[in-house]
């Protein structure tokens, strides 16, 4: 089940978020970048944040399995663009298609708001994340030149035919 994310969710989203980090940033970042405790606060009242949004400016949506959080993502709106900036699912909870069906909840928010075209940026050493963007139509965007360890893609909304 797809639901909008409420307050009472971010401990939950917060630590899914953590678990999901540790599996692409394990060993090339320190722990502490990811799952340390500063870091685990800052990533709470970032949750927070954006799940206090208002539907204009973006939206949090959780998935559940269960009756627990399975998987969560987030997007923003702000100065005429959409970007895609969390998409998570409980790394114990891989490959059962809740990733698939965040994405087709945004999707669907999306063309219910007349977005065209969604960015976000991926991980450099995150090629699970890559092979899914990559399967759901994301492509690197050729107007930003790579630098850091981030890729930027993006998702002409309109080019797909639905999912």
């Amino acid at each position: 089940m797809i639901r909008a994310a409420h307050a009472a969710d971010v401990d939950a989203i917060a630590a899914l978020h953590t678990r999901a980090r540790a599996t692409y940033y394990r060993g090339r970042l320190p722990e502490e970048a990811y799952a340390g405790a500063a870091e685990l606060a800052a990533s709470r009242e970032g949750w927070s944040r954006a799940v206090a949004r208002s539907e204009a400016e973006g939206r949090v949506l959780c998935a559940e399995e269960d009756g627990r959080l399975a998987g969560v993502a987030a997007f923003r709106t702000g100065a005429g663009e959409t970007t895609l900036t969390q998409l998570h699912v409980d790394p114990a909870l891989w490959r059962r298609g809740i990733g698939a069906a965040l994405h087709t909840a945004c999707l669907d928010a999306w063309r219910a708001a007349g977005v065209d075209r969604v960015r976000l940026e991926v991980y450099e050493h995150n090629l699970r994340a890559q092979a899914f963007y990559a399967r759901h139509g994301w492509r690197q965007d050729p107007a930003v030149p790579r630098s850091g360890t981030h890729l930027t893609l993006v998702l002409e909304v309109g080019a797909l035919s639905g999912e």
